[in-house]
């Protein structure tokens, strides 16, 4: 199974006025969101099924991933993504869709900071997961304790210079 870690984008500021909940994604984040996407659709990333955090801006996330990764199934919410959860409620998670051949988690940190080492069998491992950074680790078995194999891990700094790159050496008169 490949396991894919969607950290959400960028999001607005926390305010009196809106719970944390309730935050939904800028504009700015929404178009570095697309970018990351774009580029992990070109690497044929085909989700079988997506997880997401019930928070808004991880339900945005999930639905732009959806979109433009052409996931036609539902969106499945799960308090297991939310920030305060552990890596274990996650990976237990994972392990009740082992069937699925790609699975797509969105969350938040300080979760995901936590989980991706979790899920590599090293928990003292800290990844510095940055808002809209993507990271794919497989599996070929699913027993108390996580050991997946890291494949790659995209943050959205790289993902929008490259895409910059590539539209513009497809630009007309190149």
């Amino acid at each position: 199974m490949q396991v894919y870690l969607l950290r959400h984008g960028i999001a607005e500021e926390s305010r009196a006025v809106k719970a944390d909940a309730d935050r939904e994604l800028t504009a700015d984040g929404r178009r570095k969101l697309k970018d990351t996407l774009r580029a992990v659709a070109a690497a044929e990333v085909k989700p079988t099924l997506i997880l997401t955090s019930p928070l808004v801006r991880a339900a945005q996330t999930a639905e732009i991933a959806a979109a433009i990764l052409n996931y036609k199934q539902e969106i499945l919410r799960t308090k297991a993504l939310l920030p305060a959860a552990s890596p274990e409620q996650v990976w237990e998670e994972v392990r009740v869709h082992r069937e699925e051949a790609e699975l797509m988690l969105v969350g938040h940190d300080p979760l995901f900071t936590r989980l991706a080492g979790y899920l590599l069998g090293v928990p003292e491992l800290h990844v510095d997961f940055k808002k809209g950074a993507i990271l794919r680790v497989d599996f070929d078995s699913f027993g108390p304790q996580p050991k997946g194999l890291l494949r790659w891990f995209l943050v959205s700094k790289l993902a929008t210079q490259s895409t910059r790159r590539q539209i513009k050496n497809t630009a007309p008169g190149q």
